[in-house]
C-alpha cells in the first residue's frame, strides 16, 4: 500500500480547519490535496 504524504494528525489538523468555516475548496488548495482525497479522509 503507498505511504500518505501526510500523518494522521496532519491529516485530522486539516479536517478540523474545514470545521472551523473554511471552504473546503480554500483547505484543498492550501494543503495541495484533492477534494476526493478530503472527502475520502472525512468518511
Amino acid at each position: 500500500m503507498k505511504r500518505s504524504r501526510f500523518t494522521e494528525e496532519q491529516i485530522i489538523g486539516i479536517l478540523r480547519e474545514q470545521e472551523a468555516g473554511v471552504a473546503t475548496s480554500e483547505v484543498c488548495r492550501r494543503h495541495g490535496v484533492s477534494s476526493a482525497t478530503f472527502y475520502k479522509w472525512k468518511a
